[in-house]
């Protein structure tokens, strides 16, 4: 039977359950001391189910913050914990560590709020998480807005604040640290990527000193990846392998891409073969022409995604990119999918000629590829610090850091942010280092990130079980 519950009873239980816990009567783990924050209980309808959990907010995660706004962390632990009860066969000493960050376009990131989303109109993940008996932690982030918040802030305050949390391992009231586990999207899936691959990477050292982060271990067991705007000083060229011969783009209003644009993009697109041959793919490859092995794995996942589709009752039929033959997806078109996708950049991308991207904000507003410097339209053109572009990207530490096991990575095939060469290219990497890493592309879906939170946590819980 289907059991129905109206708003006037949600916030009933809500305030109940807030007058209960104001003193923590309830439990033995009442007696566990956190660093100051304020502890307060709550009740969520999440699909069908009621969820009660308990929080610490504001909790600050470094001893010397320079955006004390922002360094700061929650903690939501479910209500079960506290009465010796289990939670989807996790226990208080079992339960993995979701750890979601709200970093979006290299913007300070809030910490995450357990809701239901309107967006995707399903429980939030951090909500989701404690339904299914997950302990939530939430750390705000640094971003490229904030005085403080250029390049490397944002990974330097996501490695703090599971330091933190190892610090804290003995005083959490629920939860096990070496279960840790990352989720964002867009430049929060690049953050993602980069705590996943950087575990207990020197050459952060001095950042998280300067924060006074805990002298702790900051390797996660699993990173969580949708849509990562990441390996930056590389990402204009499969963006260009990809679109090149499309000029109209659509940021903002539909505008054509001019003189410098157009060059831009083919110089890009002819050079990415190269790079991706440097990577040392052992079966992946492209000619100089930008066809291989490459292209065809790029255009299955296209396949694999458009299939799944077919497969749950979707029409695919009638798209020029996609070769359907009955009740199978036989082929797709790499080319004629950049026209139906549409262009959403002008070229280049990230690194534009005009130091105008979030990219080149985040930066300092300075270039951070040899093209854009070379070419650039600005009036007084600057390149990044050579350090700070390489700590910010993951690729260069898989298989010389202490990187995260376990990697599940989805990009939209609708998405135009960044070319699904740049996720793929980030798994096929951590694949051939030894690395479980599942990477898919989803059909119907733009540049967005945790829509299949059912899918989701079953695979966490096949790695965490």
């Amino acid at each position: 039977m289907r059991i129905k519950f109206s708003c006037a009873v949600i916030l009933v239980l809500t305030f109940a359950s807030l007058a209960f816990s104001a003193d923590f009567a309830v439990g033995p783990a009442d007696s566990i001391t956190m660093p100051p924050g304020n502890r307060v209980s709550q009740t969520l309808l999440a699909g069908n189910k009621l969820v009660t959990f308990r929080s610490w907010l504001d909790i600050p995660y470094v001893n010397n913050p320079v955006e004390p706004d922002y360094q700061r962390l929650n903690i939501y632990v479910p209500e079960e914990y506290f009465h010796g009860e289990s939670v989807n066969g996790y226990t208080a000493k079992t339960a993995p560590i979701m750890m979601p960050n709200g970093v979006g376009g290299y913007m300070p990131g809030k910490q995450f709020i357990p809701a239901n989303d309107s967006r995707h109109g399903t429980p939030n993940v951090a909500l989701y998480a404690l339904s299914k008996g997950y302990v939530v932690i939430t750390p705000a982030i640094r971003g490229r807005t904030l005085a403080n918040g250029k390049a490397p802030a944002l990974i330097v305050d996501y490695k703090a604040a599971v330091r933190w949390v190892r610090h804290n391992k003995d005083k959490l009231p629920a939860g096990d640290t070496e279960k840790i586990i990352s989720d964002g999207l867009s430049a929060g899936g690049a953050l993602s990527s980069l705590l996943g691959a950087t575990g207990n990477a020197k050459e952060y050292e001095p950042y998280l000193k300067e924060i006074g982060a805990e002298d702790e271990r900051d390797d996660i067991f699993a990173s969580v990846v949708y849509c990562p705007i990441t390996n930056l000083e590389n990402a204009d060229m499969p963006y260009e392998w990809i679109f090149n011969g499309v000029n109209t783009y659509h940021l903002g209003p539909a505008r054509e891409m001019d003189e410098n644009m157009q060059a831009a993009s083919e110089a890009l697109k002819k050079a990415f073969p190269a790079y991706l041959n440097s990577l040392g793919l052992k079966d992946y490859t492209l000619d100089e022409n930008g066809n291989g092995t490459f292209r065809t794995y790029i255009e299955g996942l296209y396949i694999a995604a458009a299939q799944k589709a077919l497969d749950a009752g979707e029409n695919v039929s009638g798209l020029d990119w996609l070769t359907v033959e009955g009740d199978k997806v036989t082929g797709a078109d790499l080319s004629k999918y950049a026209v139906w996708a549409t262009r959403m950049k002008a070229a280049p991308a990230f690194d534009s000629l005009n130091m105008a991207s979030f990219e080149n904000n985040e930066f300092g507003d300075k270039h951070f590829t040899d093209y854009a410097f070379k070419h650039s339209t600005s009036e007084a053109p600057a390149m990044a610090d050579a350090e700070k572009i390489y700590i910010m990207n993951p690729m260069n530490f898989i298989g010389k850091a202490d990187v995260a096991k376990h990697w599940r990575i989805r990009h939209g095939v609708k998405d135009r942010d960044t070319s699904m060469a740049i996720p793929a290219l980030l798994a096929l990497k951590l694949q051939e280092a030894g690395y479980d890493a599942d990477v898919a592309a989803v059909w119907g879906v733009p540049h967005d990130g945790n829509y299949d939170l059912p899918e989701l946590f079953e695979w966490l819980d096949g790695i965490c079980k």
